[in-house]
């Protein structure tokens, strides 16, 4: 049965003894899932870890055959915006969704970097909303798509992102060269980890539930718990 746990810094385990005022509104961590082209089908490792947490958010493209990199960025801030202010995100994405999330990630640093009151407006101009509303923290970025096969690199980050990051590539992906994976890995300033000779990481090359991707969120939204406390985690289970 899938719960709702609030965990402190002293363990996973440990019932935090914060509680939130009338006047401090309960923040929580979330899992949003940003899938690759033709979205992630029902035996998609994505669509099996989305199970695993409650209250778990996928993004939906207006167009999930058409690779847009603004448009599917945009519609990741869109996403957010739907959702509390209070809340913040864990990203996991896949395939062309990793290169959407990076130019999301790219924008928002870049608005926030603004004196306060040209941030709204600059995020609104180049997404149609503002930042105030919840934050991608941290992400999982796996078998990223090559921004080559869509002639989208030059528009691209070529910087570190800003955030937790960690990508998972494959040694013989058609997507993207290992190599090529690695690089924007270490660009974006991410960890990364080879899984070998499994193709794109998905349905086709046998990625149905994936403990690992389970593994790899929990350990970030863990992170996030130990830097603030008064956190909510929402999943099936203890973190």
């Amino acid at each position: 049965m899938r719960s709702t746990m609030q965990i402190n810094a002293a363990g996973p385990h440990t019932q935090s003894s914060w509680q939130p005022s009338a006047r401090q509104p309960r923040r929580s961590v979330r899992v949003l899932i940003v899938p690759g082209l033709r979205d992630s089908g029902p035996t998609h490792w994505q669509t099996w870890l989305q199970g695993q947490y409650v209250d778990a958010v996928r993004v939906q493209q207006h167009d999930w055959q058409q690779p847009d990199l603004e448009a599917w960025s945009a519609r990741i801030e869109e996403t957010l915006s739907r959702h509390s202010r209070h809340t913040q995100w864990v990203a996991v994405a896949h395939s062309f969704g990793t290169l959407a999330l990076a130019h999301h990630l790219a924008t928002r640093q870049m608005a926030q970097a603004l004196p306060t009151g040209h941030a709204d407006s600059a995020l609104g101009d180049a997404t149609g909303v503002g930042l105030r509303h919840g934050r991608i923290v941290a992400a999982l970025m796996v078998a990223p798509a090559d921004p080559v096969k869509f002639q989208i690199e030059a528009r691209l980050p070529r910087h570190r992102l800003g955030l937790p990051l960690s990508v998972i590539g494959s040694e013989n992906d058609p997507w993207m060269p290992l190599d090529r994976a690695r690089d924007w890995a270490h660009t974006w300033g991410a960890g990364f980890r080879n899984l070998g000779q499994v193709g794109h990481i998905n349905t086709e090359s046998g990625f149905g539930p994936w403990p690992l991707a389970r593994q790899k969120v929990d350990e970030l939204i863990r992170q996030q718990l130990r830097q603030q406390p008064c956190l909510c985690a929402l999943s099936d289970s203890t973190l």
